[in-house]
This record gives structure tokens, C-alpha cells and sequence, in this order.
């Protein structure tokens, strides 16, 4: 099994079936999943989103100036991951939360060795916003976290989708999903699993990422077991 994973979350992952916000209920049950791989000694960071509580590129459309809407989102991930650190020690997980954004009266600055120290002692370290820095994506941060503390792959926990598709499989009923792709393949035909700046992090580290359904009760597990679920994008070799 896999020895040490980033985890990405998207916010809507925390909004159960409203529309915006935490539902707690929702996070529970995200943290026992959790729960199930970290009493295995998997090492686990956490990269999480915030599309439940803002989105900036619709902000962005509405006017907005896309650096504010973005420190907006990167607010938002701190509260989702205050959110989950609660739900994860609720139930005797050890939890340290470490913010890209100075905010120290309720989470740790993002210090590589202590992450990783945090890590080997058996806690959960849930990184929230972002990368610091407007116009990234939390995929962005992901592939940063991956790369930087030397994950052994990037578990891309999608809402109800079970991977990647030729196309959208809320839209067409006839998308096919795949079961391996490679990074290329992702870029060239703008399958949507992360932006740019994040693929092109993945391949320059030799990071792969597994894409799966985390809606589905042990799902989490199956993928640090190297069970055959999701999509599987792999690093290549060949990238021009």
C-alpha cells in the first residue's frame, strides 16, 4: 500500500446535499474514512477546497478583482479545514492544521520539515490556503504539498464521480471512462482533472494521481491499497 498520500478534497466534498456550506454530518463521515486508512500508519496531508462556501473565477465574472476573490477562497479552505480537524479528533485522529496564510491563532504556517516531522509522528496535517498566493488553484497546492513532501501519489477525491472521462459524464450519457491515462493524454484533450501549472508539477516529480469516487463508503481505503478503482494518470517519461 501506499506509505505516504496527499489527499485532495474539494470543498463541495463538505457541503453534503445543500447547496453551500459544512454540513457536519457530511465532515463525520469524510473523517471516519480517513479514520479507517490513518489506523493502517499511512502518512496523510490533506489539501482542501473551498467551492462550498466561494467560488472566485464566478466572483471574478461578476467584477470582482480575481487577487481579493482569491485571498476570499483561500480564507474559505481554513474554515473547511477547521471544519474537519474537529470531525477528525472527534474521533481520536491527531490533527495539526498548517495555512499557507498567516493566521496563527487557529493553524501552523506551512514549514515543510514540520509537516513532514508532524507526519512520521502519526498526525494528520491538513493544509489549507492554497498556495499563498492568488491566481493557484488548491490543485495547484496539492502538487506543491505532493512534490515537497515527497508523496508516493496524489488521491484526487472527487463528489460522486468515479474518474476520469472522455467527457462530461453529467452531460453525455454515453462518456466512457478511463482506467489508466497519462499525463499528456490529460493536457491534449482537456480531460479536466487539474490545470496546467498542477500537471505540469505532477510530471516535472514523476507524481501520479488516482482519480476517484470518494462519495462511496471505503473508498478511500481501496485506493491507498492500490485497489483497481478511479483512473489512474500517470507520470510519463515523454512529455513535449
Amino acid at each position: 500500500m501506499y506509505q505516504r498520500v496527499i489527499l485532495k478534497l474539494s470543498g463541495e466534498a463538505l457541503k453534503g446535499s445543500g447547496i453551500f456550506g459544512i454540513h457536519p454530518a457530511t465532515v463525520k463521515n469524510i473523517a471516519t474514512a480517513i479514520k479507517e486508512v490513518y489506523d493502517m500508519g499511512v502518512q496523510i496531508g490533506i489539501v482542501i477546497g473551498a467551492g462550498n462556501l466561494w467560488r472566485g473565477k464566478t466572483a471574478e465574472e461578476f467584477g470582482m478583482d480575481r487577487a481579493q476573490a482569491d485571498y476570499m477562497g483561500m480564507v474559505g479552505t481554513i474554515m473547511n479545514g477547521l471544519a474537519l480537524q474537529d470531525a477528525l479528533e472527534s474521533i481520536d485522529v491527531h490533527t495539526r492544521v498548517m495555512s499557507s496564510l498567516p493566521i496563527s491563532s487557529v493553524a501552523e504556517p506551512y514549514i515543510r520539515r514540520r509537516a513532514i516531522r508532524h507526519m512520521e509522528k502519526g498526525r494528520v496535517v491538513v493544509f489549507t490556503g492554497g498556495t499563498g498566493s492568488p491566481f493557484f488553484s488548491t490543485d495547484t497546492a496539492a502538487a506543491l504539498r505532493a512534490a515537497d513532501l515527497n508523496a508516493d501519489i496524489i488521491l484526487m477525491a472527487k463528489n460522486g464521480i468515479e474518474g476520469v472521462f472522455d467527457k462530461d459524464p453529467r452531460k453525455h450519457q454515453d462518456a466512457a471512462m478511463y482506467k489508466e491515462v497519462s499525463q499528456k493524454e490529460v493536457m491534449t484533450k482537456k480531460l479536466g482533472v487539474m490545470d496546467q501549472t498542477a500537471a505540469s508539477i505532477c510530471h516535472e516529480n514523476k507524481i501520479d494521481i488516482l482519480v476517484f469516487n470518494m462519495s462511496q463508503l471505503g473508498n478511500i481505503k481501496k485506493a491507498v491499497l492500490k485497489e483497481p478503482i478511479g483512473t489512474l494518470v500517470r507520470w510519463e517519461d515523454e512529455w513535449t
